[in-house]
Parts: C-alpha cells; structure tokens; sequence
C-alpha cells in the first residue's frame, strides 16, 4: 500500500463529505472547482482550466453537461478530511443528470453570481436540491466585478432560499478570492451524520451516528460507469450501507442481473 492509499484508508468514515455545487449556467461553478483542485493540491496551479469539463462541447460553450467528479484530501485542524466533490450541469436540459448527482451527496454549495443574481436555472436546481434533502451552503462568486453586488445576491438568497446570509462565503473562483474559506464550510455545514429521534415512554433523545453503517446489507447508487480496454466496465458508485471487495456477486435491483466485482 502506497503512502497516499494508506493516509486515505487512515480517514474515518465520519470524516468523509460528498458535495456539489448548485448553479445557473455561467456562474463558475467549473472554475470554482478548478481553484478547489488548486487548494488541495490534486492539480497544479495555473494548468488548463475546467478540468472537468471533459467534453469538446463543455470546453468549446464554457457549460458543463455530464457530471464528473473527483477526490480531495483536504487537512482541516491538524485532521485529514476525504471531500468527493461532483460538478454538476447547472442547465434544466439535463435534469435527470442532475437529479442522479444530487442523490450520491450529502450537501452542496449553492452558487450564485453576485452581478447578475439568482436567476431562473439557480431556483430550478435550489429545489432539486432541496427535495433531496441537501445541506446548503450559500456562495457569491464573481466579486472583483465592477458590477458585482454581494449585498444584493445575499438579501436575495435570504429572502428566495431563507438561507442565513451570514454563513455565506464571497469568492472569486477567477482570482482565488476567499475560495480558502469554501471547504472550511463545507466540512463544518454538510453532515457527516444523520439523527435518529428515538421516543423511549415520555422522552425524546437524539441519537446521531455515521451516515452509512458496513455492518448492513449493501446498499449502493450507480452515479456513473465508463468503459476501460483493459479493465472493462467501471462503474462510480456511493455506498450507503454494507461493504463491497473484488470477487463478490451483487444484484441489480433495477433490473435483477447479477455481476462479479472484478476490482
């Protein structure tokens, strides 16, 4: 086992956070991504931009389409942290891409520009968002515009979302401004648990745990799968419960196939 391997198997499941980031069209979110890469050292700074716009479309128009996703290692008070992060379309066309990202995360950012606003695609995707049960964590991007007005985005944001403005995060994912305080927020404000409530006679207690228990049965969501000529089919997946190695026989419960995971 590689050093690297090693550190990731090091981190415990309640230091794991899975995140998106919720936009309209043209509001940064690729670029955002790219300063976040920076930050945690998964790419060199100043190499090519949107990184994980993959597509010749994606580059060529400057949108995203088909969701990627990629891991950081991120140390957050002497404490290592495992951050999943999905760039997501921010177009309604690719609603059922969307909706698919949204349901392998625990929580997004929600990104808005500070000159232009929310717009139409922002309060689409709010409640995508939203109905998953998403934890949001709202963010002005674009600041250094001559007509940028954080103000105006966040007493928006507060008064379309009810998101408390306070814990909002200004950035300039083009110049870097501000972007050092996005995944302090993102390990403090998406959860790492769920809470149970538990009636026991006249009393309630609130009992949290990690989300996800190994000990289950598995649980797993196909977010996205691509074809290796040497490995074959190879398939992203969030694991909500139980555990998976190589050899073991799943099931689709889609559509009742069984396979053997070769990796």
């Amino acid at each position: 086992m590689g050093e690297l391997e090693k550190r990731i198997s090091d981190i415990p499941l309640e230091r794991f956070r899975n995140f998106c980031i919720v936009a309209h069209v043209d509001h940064g979110k690729s670029t955002l991504s790219d300063r976040l890469l920076e930050l945690t050292g998964t790419i060199a700074p100043g190499g090519n931009k949107q990184i994980l716009d993959k597509l010749d479309v994606e580059r060529e128009r400057g949108i995203t389409v088909k969701a990627q996703t990629c891991s950081m290692i991120y140390s957050y008070k002497d404490q290592d942290y495992l951050l999943h992060l999905v760039d997501t379309p921010g177009h309604v066309d690719f609603r059922a891409e969307v909706s698919r990202s949204y349901a392998s995360c625990g929580g997004a950012l929600l990104l808005v520009d500070a000159s232009q606003g929310i717009q139409a695609q922002t309060v689409a995707n709010f409640y995508l968002a939203f109905a998953q049960g998403l934890h949001l964590v709202p963010i002005v991007n674009k600041i250094d515009l001559p007509t940028a007005d954080p103000p105006r985005a966040l007493e928006q944001m507060k008064d379309t979302f009810e998101l408390d403005p306070t814990k909002a995060v200004l950035v300039s994912a083009k110049t870097g401004l501000g972007v050092e305080a996005v995944l302090p927020a993102v390990i403090e404000e998406v959860p790492a648990y769920v809470v149970h409530r538990i009636c026991l006679k006249s009393r309630m207690l609130m009992v949290r745990r990690p989300i996800g228990d190994h000990l289950k049965p598995l649980k797993l969501l196909l977010v996205d799968s691509w074809y290796s000529n040497y490995k074959g089919v190879i398939l992203l997946v969030r694991i909500f419960d139980g555990q998976i190695k190589a050899g073991d026989h799943i099931t689709s419960f889609a559509t009742g196939l069984r396979y053997i995971v070769g990796e």
